[in-house]
């Protein structure tokens, strides 16, 4: 049987919100079968569980935020994209702020944090949810023109396109496909750091966002290149970042996807829009699990190779 995963002891971090700056200590620690990942607000006065799942996203301006009632989590979808990576299901968040901290600007830290707690398997089935026939969002059209789809895949797949037109954007790759099938999720797209740009960051603190970003944390570019001294750590990381996020936000859903995904110059809005249209058609997917592990897509039956 493909069985769940969860981890196998707790593990801590400690960092700043991109946007509010705040200080904010997070643990992760293991969940019972059929929980699911779950954020839990133990700053308010009375603790406030969050479940993920596509309807629970709230705000997908600059990040994906999740709430329940009052209670919100911003910028989750790091987080989400590594424990998607290393194919966690069940999952308890404790945060005490409501902003996932920056880290790096990647999901590598994440990764780290989830391979150092080590990963359990759990006596139940892993549960999907497969794509049986496409479903697509699209806006704008001629150059204003964005989208993003799912295809049926026996697998999980991802081919994404940027279009920035800025130099420093554009003497890099601009397309990238991904197949989790590969089992190089930490190795190939983990690292690569979210990114803005000078003149965005001015604007977005005189409205109090971005205020724990900088340096350390972002590639920051000015009008015609890349302020980071030690420059990008992959030559497509640009798209390679928009690849990263798809993945968190995807799995908000609540189950790994099985379907091939494919998008032009989408983002967070557009990534939950498509979870909801297709949740929407009954006909569009089935929840499925494998009781032999030959049957289920390569790369998903072996736990990730660790650094």
């Amino acid at each position: 049987m493909l069985a769940q995963r969860t981890l196998k002891s707790l593990t801590t971090a400690v960092g700043v919100g991109l946007h509010s700056g705040q200080r904010v200590e997070l643990t992760l620690r293991p969940a019972a079968p059929n929980t699911g990942i779950v954020f839990r607000r133990v700053d308010l006065p009375e603790p406030v569980n969050i479940p993920v799942n596509a309807t629970a996203v709230t705000d997908t301006r600059l990040a994906s935020t999740i709430s329940h009632g009052g209670a919100k989590v911003h910028t989750i979808e790091h987080l989400m994209s590594a424990c998607s990576g290393l194919g966690i299901d069940n999952l308890m968040v404790d945060i005490t702020a409501e902003e996932v901290p920056i880290l790096d600007g990647s999901s590598a830290s994440f990764v780290y944090l989830l391979q150092s707690a080590g990963i359990e398997t759990q006596g139940v089935a892993k549960r999907f949810i497969r794509v049986l026939k496409p479903v697509e969002v699209r806006e704008g059209d001629g150059s204003n023109v964005k989208w993003a789809r799912l295809d049926p895949y026996h697998g999980f797949k991802l081919s994404f396109e940027i279009e920035f037109n800025h130099p420093a954007v554009n003497s890099t790759g601009q397309q990238v496909t991904f197949d989790f099938g590969s089992g190089r999720y930490a190795r190939e797209i983990a690292r690569a750091r979210t990114f803005g740009f000078t003149r965005d960051v001015e604007m977005m603190r005189s409205h109090g966002l971005a205020m724990g970003g900088g340096l350390d944390n972002a590639i920051v570019m000015d009008d015609v290149k890349v302020l980071n001294a030690d420059g990008l750590r992959y030559h497509d990381e640009f798209v390679k970042h928009k690849i990263l996020d798809a993945i968190g936000d995807l799995y908000i859903l609540g189950q790994p996807l099985l379907a091939a995904y494919s998008a032009y110059r989408s983002g967070h809005a557009m990534n939950n829009q498509l979870l909801r249209v297709l949740l929407s058609d009954e006909s569009a997917y089935e929840i499925v699990s494998f009781e032999k592990e030959r049957d289920a897509p390569a790369g998903f039956a072996a736990l990730a190779p660790a650094w």
